[in-house]
């Protein structure tokens, strides 16, 4: 069966990004995920287990990964926020190790400018172009992105807040429609993050596309 991976920094962003995508996928391909970070820096605000943060948010990202299908999470262990210049080409072995191990047709991952403007996206994004241009069995990377008219609804509360791409920059679109209860669900089983995820579906609740920048092995 055909295969594809997807690169994330940390444990929610395959359900707070393109996890309707995800679950479409899982349809008519294999479907697996890295994370890069253990997301131990973030705020848990269902604070009911003794565990650190970093092994409930993998629990959760475990939890979530399964409802959506996927068959195997690779969890690479960084530091939430710490993901720097002096790691690169160390997370970029790492990828390409799993990689060689799967052969996916497809990577899915984030958008130059990381979404949000995270820095431990950008550095991702960047980590995994760099992967893809490596290997010649990845025909496609597909950039998990946001319009223009999705990102005027963020406010102020970013140091660094990307614009979204006009409709015509944009690759693809995938109709969600189908499977907007999927993503929702999925977004609340990373219990320790319900704030972020309740922020969110309050600013996009529709949750009826899913935007893509694509590049395509040459």
């Amino acid at each position: 069966m055909k295969r594809v991976l997807c690169i994330f920094a940390h444990p929610d962003d395959e359900s707070f990004g393109p996890s309707g995508t995800i679950h479409l996928l899982t349809k008519t391909y294999e479907v697996y995920l890295i994370c890069v970070t253990n997301g131990d820096a973030g705020k848990n605000s269902h604070a009911t287990s003794k565990l650190p943060l970093g092994k409930i948010r993998q629990r959760e990202l475990r939890a979530s990964s399964k409802f959506l299908g996927t068959k195997k999470v690779f969890f690479l262990n960084y530091a939430d926020g710490s993901l720097n210049n002096l790691q690169y080409h160390e997370i970029a072995a790492k990828i390409k190790k799993i990689s060689d191990r799967l052969k996916p047709e497809i990577f899915i991952t984030f958008e130059p400018r990381g979404v949000s403007g995270h820095l431990d996206h950008i550095a991702v994004s960047m980590i995994s172009s760099y992967v893809f241009e490596k290997l010649n069995y990845v025909k496609k990377i597909m950039y998990y992105c946001l319009s223009r008219e999705q990102t005027s609804k963020f406010g102020e509360n970013f140091i660094y807040r990307p614009d979204g791409y006009k409709l015509e920059e944009i690759d693809e679109t995938v109709d969600i429609s189908a499977v907007r209860k999927i993503k929702t669900d999925s977004m609340y089983l990373h219990k320790s993050q319900v704030h972020d995820a309740q922020r969110i579906i309050k600013l996009f609740g529709n949750f009826m596309k899913e935007y893509f920048l694509v590049r395509f092995r040459e």
